[in-house]
């Protein structure tokens, strides 16, 4: 695609770029039609759509967009449900410029969707994931339940009241027998408010996490349980167990070995020296500098200015390595059957890849709950490169959704990025008509401390582009309720999803080019 400057371009060009992009629109639904043939029948046009709209931002739009706008002809932009209609009636604008065509000449343009009918597709599907909204407002509240949920009715029917419409369990946290007591509470909030209040949990997915840390050079916190203070130079060594402390072991630098061991061993079967690893979501970066049998040492490139604490029991996130991990581990089946016989809707954790997604439709379908809602949430940069595909795969699911986890997911691809990346993520949902849900750290402060900053409510106020908004527990959750349903409430009255320029989109580009 040419960047030549916009206003050299005659009409006649401009009709011709854009009929050259009809054109490998249609060529690569051909090409994906066995993928479109294989989805749900309520979503086999979505699917269409969603192969159109990756193939329209696979190209750089912004010189034919700037045109189209000097021209006073509708744009490009805000059709990501109806992107067929949208270009063909573009053409059919600009013959009309030309004096090719009547301007009362009313053309077919053989295409389900056009912009009221990609609302009702995404309502529909909305509707059939989440359930009705309420009549405040459009936009779903979910919140994730604390143990206290399992001991303390009140609270629950509180949350229920002030605009909890999903309930979510971690099943990384408690157990069965208080899962069951949160939702018999939900339930009963149910009857007692007389509002709907779905049920979604969470499957845990790898845990990879620091499993212990070298206590040999750990400092002692009688509190948060003790640490490793590392700054920027040292260099530790990832390893499956703690080796017993031989005092004569040496790194690199000449200095007395740090250990650390990894709660899953594969890591260190996968990972490459040159890539970059992060622990306790980003805080620490390091980078692998070298590699043996079960070990891999790592050089902390950034830990603060002062140094930071690394405890046990803390993330790790690999952006740069593709991790050869199950699924589904076997914690993950044995929770599936509660989540199968209790809940509504599950939550797919740390899912990478289309053949991620075909494992749980099987599991489901072994556990005879074709019906379950599914969610796809976006934790790692592997997603997210590869979530157009896995949204033809789920869509072989009657009720699907994605969740843009951003909290690992800024840490994969970089906080500077995760601005742009979670509007790419809403764009995709919006051409394949998925409900998209906004997560991680909406309103942390007020939920925990009482009080909003003013970038927490400006947050709270974007998240209302998606379908369902995400609130995390904490001991002024209620209120976070409260005040989220008031910031959604006032900004859906100003606005629809989303405006943008245009630019080529990588992860469209990718989507073709692995086809």
């Amino acid at each position: 695609m040419t960047t030549t400057a916009p206003y050299n371009y005659t009409t006649e060009e401009l009709i011709a770029q854009l009929r050259d992009i009809l054109k490998r629109i249609e060529a690569e639904e051909v090409k994906m039609a066995d993928l479109i043939a294989q989805v749900q029948p309520h979503y086999r046009d979505s699917a269409r759509n969603l192969v159109h709209y990756m193939t329209l931002r696979a190209f750089d739009l912004r010189p034919i967009q700037e045109k189209l706008s000097m021209m006073s002809i509708s744009s490009l932009g805000h059709s990501e449900g109806y992107t067929l209609t949208n270009l063909r009636k573009i053409i059919h604008l600009l013959r009309m410029v030309q004096g090719d065509l009547d301007l009362n000449v009313q053309e077919d343009f053989q295409s389900p969707f056009n912009y009221y009918r990609s609302k009702e597709q995404l309502l529909y599907n909305t509707e059939q994931l989440f359930g009705q909204s309420p009549e405040e407002r459009a936009t779903r509240i979910m919140v994730t339940m604390s143990k206290e949920a399992a001991y303390n009715y009140d609270l629950v029917q509180a949350l229920v009241q002030a605009g909890m419409g999903i309930a979510r369990i971690n099943t990384s946290h408690e157990t069965p027998k208080e899962w069951e007591a949160m939702i018999r509470h939900i339930r009963q909030a149910e009857r007692a408010t007389g509002r709907s209040c779905l049920v979604y949990m969470d499957l845990s997915g790898p845990k990879l996490r620091t499993e212990a840390i070298d206590p040999a050079h750990a400092i002692s916190d009688s509190h948060k349980g003790d640490y490793l203070l590392l700054h920027t130079g040292d260099v530790i060594r990832l390893v499956n167990t703690l080796p017993p402390r031989m005092p004569s072991q040496e790194n690199t630098n000449g200095q007395e070995q740090v250990y650390v061991a990894v709660s899953l061993p594969q890591v260190l079967e996968d990972a490459r020296a040159g890539e970059r690893i992060f622990f306790d979501d980003g805080k620490i970066h390091g980078e692998v500098i070298a590699k043996r049998p079960q070990v891999l040492d790592v050089r902390i490139v950034y830990a603060g200015l002062n140094g930071a604490k690394l405890r046990a029991d803390k993330g790790i996130n690999l952006p740069d390595t593709h991790l050869h991990l199950p699924s589904l581990t076997e914690e993950d089946r044995a929770n599936l059957n509660f989540i199968a016989q209790y809940a509504d809707i599950v939550g797919y954790s740390f899912v990478r890849t289309p053949a991620d997604v075909a494992h749980l439709q099987k599991a489901l379908e072994d556990l005879s709950r074709r019906d379950m809602g599914i969610i796809l949430k976006v934790e790692t940069k592997e997603a997210f490169e590869n979530l157009p595909r896995m949204l033809l795969t789920a869509m072989r699911s009657p009720k699907v959704g994605v969740m843009i986890a951003r909290g690992d997911l800024a840490v994969e691809i970089g906080f500077e990025r995760i601005a742009e990346v979670q509007e790419e993520i809403l764009w995709i949902c919006e051409a394949a008509h998925i409900p998209g849900i906004w997560a991680t750290q909406v309103l942390e402060k007020l939920a925990s401390k009482g009080t909003a900053t003013r970038a927490e409510i400006t947050d709270a106020a974007m998240a209302a582009r998606a379908e369902c908004v995400m609130l995390n527990k904490g001991p002024y959750v209620v209120n976070a309720v409260n005040t989220l349903c008031n910031v959604i409430s006032r900004m859906e009255h100003h606005q629809f999803k989303r405006m943008n320029n245009l630019r080529p989109l990588q992860v469209a580009r990718r989507f073709l080019a692995s086809g």
